[in-house]
């Protein structure tokens, strides 16, 4: 069978990758539950993966990198009441299937949570648990983006960065460029008889660019991907990223200091709404408020943002790189509303943590890769559109900061503070743009910056699809987005 056929059901994929080459079959799977089930557990899961990666990059003309790998395991978990044993191999047979199941039914057995890896192992058969197919969406092609081009091609799209951003100004001293691709097959199978797969493809490209005027340097950055093969990144959207990132650069060369002090601010739309995934989305995933430890916890019904607020996750939209047909744990991603005109609806579930706090799954448990375990993580988290246009929200600033784009930035999950860094912003006087500034730092607590939104623009976007989160040390992608805002009283760390 070809393996990358998209015409396939993922389930077929995932048998002919992951089961069929190690002579295992659902019969072999339900007998490792079954050995877990040996001691008294609540649940348990078989998680298998097999990942391709490549990545290239480009600096000054030459190609400096390039990797190809190849990624694959299974992991096993089993929970009992709020603790978890997880073991994993990046062996797939049998012998390694047992072996890891048995070291899970050891730590449950022993009554504490803990993660081992273990190696291959001679195991016994137990019975076979009942299995019924979980069918997720279809929001992606399952065709394997890195046999989509060859490397020659590869290469020549990362020159073609490299000339487009020379041509396009002169000041252009140094270009650096990226590209990576994925194809990720996973199969989930779970004590409740539920069996899932997915085929998920992943795309990316980069762009970094400095400037260099009268002795003085700046840099741009810009890209984008999503879950698609390589001919997603045709001549008008490399033109498009080469564009952005060079006025970006020439844009920061005229920047003069920030200034300091509380103020009212402008958030742009689409990347921008980093902040409100790390200020305000991790506090909202169900862990942290099971455990009471996000300042979200507890609050359900109450108004925690301002009227007109509408903060959404949703996982079901195509192409999009947070987006997955499954979660992890074979369940169906949805579109989830958390925060509606204000009021806290509710959180974001994985199946542990929405059966101890007695609430249904929503979609949202993910994991790194087979050698983790999930987790309730978002998958495209965004603010839907009010009724302003940008051009009125700016215009409404007598002194303030338009912030057109983001750098990096540290949340606090505990109480929602938060500093993220503006790495486009303009100084706003009488409602007229006047100049970019540089070194502006944005400081302020997640939940009460909600309830400071005054004015929400009519201009939703997502990010171009470069989101990566991190959580207790795992990384998956994700997407952001939000219209223009205008938030009252951010401190404003600056230069000036």
């Amino acid at each position: 069978m070809n393996l990358h056929d998209p015409t396939l059901e993922p389930m077929a994929v995932a048998r002919d990758a992951l089961l069929a080459p190690y002579d295992l079959d659902e019969r072999h799977l339900g007998a490792a539950i079954a050995t877990i089930f040996e001691h008294r557990v609540d649940y348990a899961d078989l998680y298998f993966q097999y990942t391709r990666h490549e990545s290239w990059s480009l600096d000054e003309g030459i190609v400096k990198s390039g990797s190809f790998s190849i990624e694959q395991g299974v992991g096993v978990r089993a929970v009992s009441g709020d603790k978890t044993a997880f073991a994993y191999s990046d062996a797939i047979n049998q012998a390694a299937l047992d072996s890891a199941a048995r070291a899970t039914r050891t730590i449950a057995r022993a009554g504490g949570s803990g993660k081992v890896k273990v190696g291959a192992g001679n195991g016994t058969a137990g019975a076979r648990a009942g299995a019924k197919n979980s069918i997720g969406r279809r929001l992606y092609t399952q065709a394997d983006p890195i046999a989509s081009m060859d490397a020659a091609s590869k290469v020549g799209l990362l020159q073609k960065v490299e000339g487009l951003a020379r041509k396009r100004d002169k000041r252009v001293v140094q270009v650096m460029a990226g590209l990576a691709a994925e194809h990720d097959i996973v199969f989930v199978m779970r004590s409740d008889g539920v069996m899932a797969a997915d085929v998920r493809p992943l795309v990316r490209v980069s762009v970094q660019v400095i400037v260099e005027q009268d002795g003085r340097r700046e840099q741009g950055h810009s890209g984008g991907g999503g879950r698609y093969e390589l001919d997603y990144f045709d001549d008008p959207t490399i033109e498009r990223y080469v564009n952005e990132a060079v006025a970006s650069a020439v844009t920061n060369l005229e920047s003069r200091p920030a200034p300091a002090g509380v103020m009212s601010v402008v958030l742009g739309p689409g990347w921008p709404g980093v902040l409100l995934h790390e200020a305000i989305g991790h506090g909202l995933e169900g862990d942290f408020n099971r455990k009471k430890s996000s300042a979200f916890a507890g609050r359900i019904g109450q108004r925690v943002a301002a009227k007109g607020v509408t903060v959404v996750d949703d996982g079901t939209l195509k192409d999009r790189r947070g987006s997955l047909n499954i979660d992890d744990e074979g369940n169906p991603t949805q579109y989830n509303v958390l925060i509606e005109d204000g009021v806290l609806k509710g959180y974001l579930q994985d199946t542990l943590n929405a059966r101890l706090m007695k609430v249904p799954v929503t979609g949202n448990g993910r994991r790194e890769s087979f050698a983790h375990l999930p987790m309730p993580r978002m998958t495209n988290t965004y603010m839907l559109a009010g009724d302003r246009s940008p051009k009125e929200i700016i215009a409404s600033l007598d002194r303030g900061l338009y912030a057109a784009n983001f750098g990096g930035g540290q949340v606090d999950i505990t109480n929602g503070k938060f500093v993220f860094s503006a790495s486009e912003a303009y100084w706003v006087e009488n409602g007229k743009i006047k100049y970019p500034v540089k070194g502006a730092t944005l400081i302020g607590n997640g939940p009460d910056a909600l309830t400071r939104v005054t004015m929400i623009g009519n201009d939703m976007k997502l990010d171009a699809g470069v989101g990566v989160c991190g959580k207790d040390g795992q990384s998956v992608p994700v997407g952001v987005g939000q219209p223009t805002l205008r938030i009252e009283g951010l401190t404003v760390g600056g230069t000036a």
